[in-house]
């Protein structure tokens, strides 16, 4: 048994993201995060009176794209292989 134990080797433990894949996910959560903030606000303080600003091209429009767009993101990092070289 001790010569079967020293044979084996011990692996460093590895991450399975690395440094660029942390760059993308926080890159897209950043993308997810001001598509919410532009997303907010637009409404009444009466609620018997009607506000047309809910339906801006912000809301309406860009905030989803950007969400969308940091959501993409996200699966690109998730699905990025570092270590694979061009």
């Amino acid at each position: 048994m001790g010569k079967k134990n020293s044979t084996i080797q011990k692996k460093k433990p590895q991450f399975i993201f690395q440094r660029k894949n942390y760059t993308f996910l926080f890159i897209g959560i950043a993308f997810i995060a001001l598509g919410f903030i532009l997303m907010s606000g637009g409404g009444s303080d009466d609620p018997n009176v009607f506000n047309p600003e809910i339906y801006n091209f912000r809301r309406i429009r860009l905030a989803p794209l950007l969400v969308l767009i940091g959501l993409g993101i996200q699966i690109y990092a998730i699905l990025l292989d570092p270590s694979k070289k061009k």
